[in-house]
């Protein structure tokens, strides 16, 4: 298994990686990329167990990934049925993450911010903005931005529609998709198309 993983991975955490496969064997499938999640832990009909993750991710999310699904298998193992992110699986996420919290694994200028994310882990890494921003420095540049890096009025395309951002409100950011005229809100760090203003 770990072969398979290993160009989707930092070099440094395939013996850390490793050794929690052994100890926690299951079905990882490499999937193409989803614009609603980076992966998913779920049984199957057979009662196996079996994850899968994006193949667009960069070896950093990846793990980061790779890691939050393992720790929904490991809290199933301990506790059956408990919420799927509670205190349970929040201290089996980060009991698991603490091998590849180093140098030699991620990038220094990430270890701040993964600390800072791992003393309450969400749901998503992409509720933390400031987190989702630095992880996306490492990916191939797809053309893509996030929603907060345009400025008010600015135009762009999600989803095949096209929208206007118009402000900020307490934490998500007000925008009119322009063919409907209807007004959504979006997270701070929803990837976008940015299209140039007439």
């Amino acid at each position: 298994m770990i072969e398979k993983l290993s160009k989707y991975i930092p070099q440094n955490a395939k013996v850390p990686l490793n050794e929690i496969l052994i100890k926690h064997p299951l079905e990882i499938k490499i999937v193409n990329e989803r614009a609603t999640k980076h992966g998913d832990f779920k049984r199957t009909s057979n009662h196996k167990f079996q994850i899968t993750i994006n193949n667009n991710l960069n070896h950093y999310q990846f793990l980061l990934t790779l890691i939050h699904e393992i720790a929904h298998f490991v809290t199933f193992k301990k506790y059956n049925k408990v919420k799927p992110h509670g205190i349970e699986w929040k201290i089996s996420f980060q009991h698991l993450m603490l091998p590849f919290i180093t140098p030699t694994i991620f990038p220094i200028e990430l270890l701040p911010l993964l600390a800072n994310y791992l003393k309450n882990p969400k749901a998503s890494t992409g509720s933390d903005v400031n987190l989702t921003y630095a992880l996306k420095q490492f990916d191939d540049n797809s053309g893509k931005c996030f929603i907060f890096e345009l400025s008010n009025g600015h135009n762009f395309i999600y989803n095949g529609k096209t929208y206007k951002k118009i402000k900020l409100r307490r934490t998500r950011i007000e925008c009119i998709e322009l063919k409907s005229n209807k007004v959504y809100l979006f997270n701070q760090n929803a990837e976008i198309e940015s299209i140039f203003n007439e």
